[in-house]
């Protein structure tokens, strides 16, 4: 089983970003996750990064140097902060017989994306629309609605592949809990001399967990992020969550690209490409998930829209 965190789910959306709120959003989601294991599963645990990603973005640019250091660079460091913190309280609720580890995940992207020129990837704090415009002019960076509020926005290529799929296949097969592909993989693409750098831009970690539960032919892809299901018509009055889905059903529906998009196009390319079922929900109601109960489960045939 793969198990995809979201940004948003490991630091509640409106939070200060602040230490203590990380560790203490990172205890609310091991439980539920050590519950995985301990009905019998393997996993491997992927996350998000938006907002710890864009927080360093912030800090190197406040440095006053005249060179902040590049988006691969701030997502190998989120991947190290955010697997630490995972490691820790996982390794605290399971056996001492049980290895927690975490890798490091190069993505490759094709460096002729058009992301790269049409950035959506959320990251960084929420602003008002004043706070936005003043703050993206000063740092000559974009800026998006996300909901009632604005945040910065940066390029999101698609992954192409991921780097390393060996060492999780090796730890898997030893019994452990591998978190990796953290931030949806530190972004790196292949020059015309054939060798691979880094980019400066934030691939999407659902589209890359759906990746990595597919190179790995996991039996299920769990997205977890801090609303309960997807939903038809978000934010309206008409508003409806959807149960058991296929995805010829969401296909005919449009999802914003910058928060529920990806994560409905990476369960319905999972699904289409291994006839096995993806779950969409909150991270607080995964073992309901699980077992049916919450959530949006893509299927190839479901009973129910």
């Amino acid at each position: 089983m793969v198990a995809a965190l979201g940004g948003n789910a490991l630091l509640r959306r409106g939070e200060p970003l602040t230490a203590v709120n990380q560790r203490l959003n990172v205890q609310r989601a091991a439980p539920a996750l050590a519950a995985i294991l301990r009905a019998g599963h393997q996993l491997v645990i992927t996350h998000g990064n938006g907002p710890q990603v864009g927080l360093l973005a912030l800090q190197s640019a406040a440095f006053g140097s005249g060179q902040s250091y590049p988006l691969d660079v701030l997502g190998a460091q989120t991947d190290g902060m955010l697997g630490y913190l995972l490691e820790q309280e996982l390794a605290n609720l399971l056996p001492a017989s049980r290895t927690v580890t975490t890798l490091l995940t190069r993505v490759e992207v094709d460096p002729r994306d058009p992301a790269f020129g049409q950035p959506t990837k959320f990251i960084g704090p929420v602003y008002t629309q004043e706070e936005a415009q003043r703050l993206g002019a000063e740092g000559h960076w974009p800026t998006a609605a996300d909901g009632s509020s604005f945040r910065r926005v940066v390029a999101s290529p698609q992954p192409v592949a991921v780097l390393g799929l060996e060492p999780i296949r090796w730890l898997l097969e030893r019994g452990a809990l591998v978190i990796a592909a953290g931030g949806g993989g530190i972004p790196v693409a292949r020059g015309d001399n054939g060798k691979l750098r880094g980019v400066d831009a934030v691939i999407d970690k659902d589209l890359c967990s759906g990746l990595l539960a597919r190179d790995l032919q996991a039996d299920c892809l769990v997205i977890a992020t801090d609303v309960d299901a997807v939903y038809l018509d978000w934010g309206r009055p008409t508003q409806r969550a959807l149960g058991k889905v296929t995805p010829h059903m969401l296909a005919q529906h449009v999802f914003p690209s910058g928060s529920m998009g990806p994560k409905v196009e990476a369960a319905c390319k999972f699904v289409l490409a291994t006839g096995k079922k993806a779950l969409i929900g909150s991270l607080d109601r995964v073992e309901d998930m699980l077992a049916g109960h919450a959530g949006t489960e893509v299927s190839p045939h479901a009973a129910v829209f």
